[in-house]
């Protein structure tokens, strides 16, 4: 029999009335809780190692050394050095709701954990009280049958036991009630085979599928910005050639795998301080929604797909894929923390975008094209930071947390937003005066002397916006759910194909 209760849980073998109690008027038996994957959404020794290494870039050494004297040596001298704050660990509502529940049913609750005990006394403290903490002490990694082992010496009566993983499996078998938590076929098997199948009363709390999470940490929606690809084999005609059009086609699904990869390489670098942020923290990796192991090995894995579509292209593509990641990667490690030249480098990968196309369509570099794009996407870079240190200020903050900016920082920032979007309007002004009426591409080049206005409104439209509040963390995510926006991009384009087909002229 399955019922369902309240946040998502689900009672199988017992009503939830009669869990936890043998006969009627039995003592409740003691109810135990795992850590990781449990009651919190996340693995406190991934989490550790993550904060050390961005304390400590070169402590890779140290963990190898760390590991090669045992996991609960490792547990434990992370949990010393990482300093990660238990008040940002994501945690499960809904077994934080039961155990609260069961406690003022009178049950006694207790944490067992194979994490640090440092690290797990502080949790518990946090999400307590709990009648005592069973944890890695440095010598002993309490895991798997030494758990079991551990709490049936403890508990000789029977207990119950919360957990979420097959290293659970002997102290399930040990346990007198199966609480199951995490993935729904994993969950439900735990509680079928171990639970009703030997008789045992049992819960499933099942947390949301990986997928969907892994999906969401991958942000296909920015894959909208990929399109720049195709920019220069449009501006260099050569969009009705089948086998560049390919390789353009090509280049932009790589783009898309490894730009996506190196997303959720940020996502668990930044995983603190996104935690700290009033949208980030619903990311899936923040929120706990996707496990941290599984985002670390997306990564590699997405890296090689889109390396391996880019040499369908040619090495010159590689290298392009190359040079973005590498600049990614800096970003995120590091450079991201550097006032302004976060700007520069942010307003660098998306003319890196342009780079790639014009190398996968085989057409002449445009300087025009590459100076307007670091300068407008500059000027949108300037806008987000620029909403980031105004949303720091409202709050209350001195300075942003993973960024370089104070939030008096906010002038300079307007003045070199607004700088760089003039100077790219000038720019596009420059290329259609001296160079666009050279082209044969054009039939009617005197369309393009719409680009600077429609260009100009929207920039002014942006930063209007931006100065009133009202603009998303990511000015483009913005521009693709703007009306007016969408209006002045349908006009560009009409423009151009107004200037390209020579219609009305």
């Amino acid at each position: 029999m399955a019922e369902a209760l309240s946040g998502g849980m689900a009672v199988n073998g017992a009503a939830a009335a009669g869990a936890g109690s043998g006969a009627a008027g039995a003592p409740l038996r003691p109810l135990v809780i795992d850590l990781d994957g449990t009651l919190l959404r996340t693995n406190i020794l991934v989490e550790c190692a993550l904060a050390y290494l961005r304390r400590e870039p070169l402590a890779l050494l140290h963990i190898l050394f760390w590991l090669f004297r045992g996991r609960a040596r490792l547990k434990q001298e992370l949990a010393c050095r990482a300093l990660v704050d238990p008040k940002l660990l994501p945690f499960d509502a809904a077994l934080h709701a039961y155990i609260t529940a069961e406690r003022a049913r009178g049950r006694k609750v207790y944490v067992a954990t194979a994490a640090d005990a440092g690290i797990a006394r502080a949790v518990a403290a946090l999400h307590g009280p709990f009648e005592d903490v069973l944890a890695s002490d440095g010598v002993i990694n309490l895991k798997g049958r030494r758990k079991a082992e551990a709490l049936a010496r403890l508990f000789p009566q029977g207990f119950a036991y919360a957990g979420d993983s097959r290293a659970d499996i002997p102290v399930w078998s040990r346990a007198d009630e199966i609480i199951a938590v995490g993935r729904p076929r994993f969950t439900a098997h735990a509680a079928g085979s171990l639970g009703a199948g030997h008789g045992k009363p049992s819960l499933v709390f099942p947390t949301p599928a990986m997928l969907p999470a892994l999906v969401a940490c991958a942000r296909p929606h920015q894959w909208a910005k990929n399109l720049l690809v195709v920019a220069p084999a449009i501006l260099g005609g050569v969009v009705l050639d089948t086998s560049r059009m390919l390789d353009v086609a090509l280049a932009f699904a790589a783009l898309c795998i490894v730009a996506s990869s190196t997303y959720i390489l940020n996502d668990l670098w930044d995983v603190a301080d996104d935690r700290r942020h009033w949208s980030k923290c619903h990311r899936p990796i923040a929120s706990g929604r996707l496990p941290m192991a599984a985002a670390a090995g997306a990564v590699p894995t997405g890296l090689a797909a889109g390396f391996a579509l880019g040499a369908l292209v040619g090495p010159s593509t590689v290298a392009a894929l190359a040079a973005y990641t590498a600049l990614t990667v800096a970003y995120s490690l590091a450079l991201k923390r550097v006032p302004i030249l976060d700007v520069v480098v942010l307003a660098s990968l998306f003319t890196t975008r342009l780079v790639l196309g014009t190398l996968a369509a085989a057409v002449a570099p445009s300087p025009w094209l590459l100076v307007f794009s670091m300068f407008l996407f500059g000027s949108l870079c300037f806008a987000k930071r620029y909403v980031e240190v105004e949303r720091w200020k409202e709050r209350g903050a001195g300075t942003t947390t993973s960024r370089g900016y104070e939030t008096r920082d906010t002038p300079i920032l307007l003045v070199l937003g607004a700088g760089t979007g003039v100077a790219s309007i000038v720019t596009l002004v420059l290329y259609v005066m001296f160079d666009a009426f050279r082209h044969d591409l054009y039939a009617s080049a005197g369309w393009l002397w719409a680009f600077p206005l429609i260009l100009f409104l929207w920039l002014a439209r942006i930063w209007l916006v931006a100065g009133r509040g009202r603009l998303d963390d990511d000015p483009v995510a913005f521009a693709l759910n703007d009306g007016p926006s969408l209006m002045l991009g349908a006009a560009l384009v009409g423009a151009f194909v107004l200037a390209w087909s020579g219609v009305l002229s």
